[in-house]
């Protein structure tokens, strides 16, 4: 891609601060939604079973819709195209809410994940060419911000909760906020757009053998984080019996670890390495469940998804790093891991709600400590990115940067 003329050192870190802005409003959209999932169940009149068969259909548009978003930045150029894709994102907030009842709410979750599925690939494209540019790793504190603003929207949807408000009152004047937001944040990202001869990017690409592991410890995570994320209030709420507000503080407590850890990441990696940080993270995941599922009271709940968000929080940093060193195209084992990590987060709410109905949340949530027990076992790919029986080309344990 062709660069602005202006790449000086201030140009850059002007750039890095304005797309790790576009992150963190990104981040408040997923937060502010996921606190009121609580009050949209109640609101279409769902069970957990059609509540996990509607938290599906972001899966479906996001998978539908994602290819597009390389398409659309290599047409537009991705300035434009973020500032586009980004403003369909927040807007989309507001129909969910609207939703009365479970065919309704299925088509505005599917447009949901859609234009979150497409923005989301448009910033973390823009994340890669910033870091290229500035010649030194920022993706893991860009993701950082994406869980402050999910920390900020879970915080604000909890006040929310708790004063009773209407969620298409609070999640209208969310989007309104967010997206004029948005649009001032993406005016400082890089203007980035494709030379004359460069080729549209195709509509999907492989993953390569050696993404399968690395992308399994991703999918570990990911799962975990969207299972947490969508469903801890709802848990609080009908296995607790927590009112509305303590409910949605889970999700909260839950996006506040994830932030502090992943801003907090890049040092202790630096210290104990990449194997040993997530073996070390599966077992604070570990224990996060045991304390959700064994000790039946809000307060043990509520420190259980604290846990687990810290422990999973850099496993997908250090899973993308693996995939840059794993072979002789790192850009196509990139995009294998990014796209299993990716739909292991939008299968996750669905599977969890299929689980809890045919058994109970309860459940639910030990699948989940048993795929943190799985993502322990398997932090060893993360030394080298290699598969087993591959060649070794280092037993470096600390991660490399990422390139596309």
């Amino acid at each position: 891609m062709t660069g602005e003329p202006d790449l000086s050192p201030a140009r850059l870190r002007h750039a890095r601060f304005a797309i790790a802005a576009v992150f963190c409003v990104h981040g408040a959209v997923t937060g502010s939604f996921a606190t009121r999932i609580p009050w949209i169940q109640d609101h279409a009149g769902l069970g957990s079973g059609t509540l996990g068969l509607a938290l599906g259909f972001p899966a479906l548009g996001a998978a539908l819709a994602m290819p597009l978003a390389g398409r659309i930045s290599h047409r537009f150029g991705a300035r434009a195209a973020l500032r586009g894709l980004l403003a369909l994102w927040t807007l989309s907030l507001v129909l969910p809410g609207l939703a009365p009842n479970l065919w309704t709410l299925c088509g505005a979750l599917f447009v949901y994940g859609a234009t979150a599925g497409m923005s989301d690939v448009a910033m973390n494209a823009l994340g890669v060419e910033t870091e290229n540019r500035l010649g030194r790793s920022v993706m893991s504190s860009l993701h950082g911000m994406w869980s402050v603003g999910a920390l900020l929207g879970s915080a604000a949807g909890t006040v929310a909760a708790h004063a009773g408000t209407d969620a298409r009152l609070h999640h209208l004047v969310a989007a309104l906020a967010l997206t004029a937001a948005g649009l001032v944040a993406v005016r400082g990202v890089l203007d980035l757009r494709a030379a004359r001869e460069e080729e549209a990017p195709p509509r999907f690409s492989r993953p390569p053998r050696t993404a399968l592991l690395i992308g399994g410890v991703g999918f570990c995570a990911v799962f975990a984080e969207g299972a947490s994320l969508d469903w801890s209030a709802v848990y609080l709420r009908d296995v607790l019996g927590s009112a509305a507000g303590p409910a949605a503080a889970s999700t909260t407590a839950f996006a506040l670890t994830m932030a502090l850890a992943r801003l907090a990441g890049d040092r202790v990696v630096d210290r104990f390495g990449a194997v040993r940080t997530v073996r070390a993270g599966g077992v604070l995941a570990v224990a996060g469940g045991l304390l959700v599922v064994g000790v039946r009271q809000p307060a043990a709940a509520m420190a259980g998804f604290g846990l687990i968000g810290l422990g999973i929080a850099v496993v997908v940093p250090l899973a993308f790093a693996a995939a840059a060193r794993s072979g002789p195209a790192p850009a196509q084992a990139i995009a294998g891991v990014a796209t299993i990590t990716y739909t292991s987060g939008l299968i996750a709410p669905s599977a969890i709600g299929a689980v809890a109905d045919a058994s109970s949340l309860v459940v639910s949530f030990g699948l989940v400590t048993l795929l943190a027990c799985a993502l322990t076992a398997g932090a060893g790919v993360l030394r080298t990115g290699r598969v087993p029986g591959a060649a070794r080309d280092t037993n470096r344990d600390e991660p490399a940067p990422i390139r596309p």
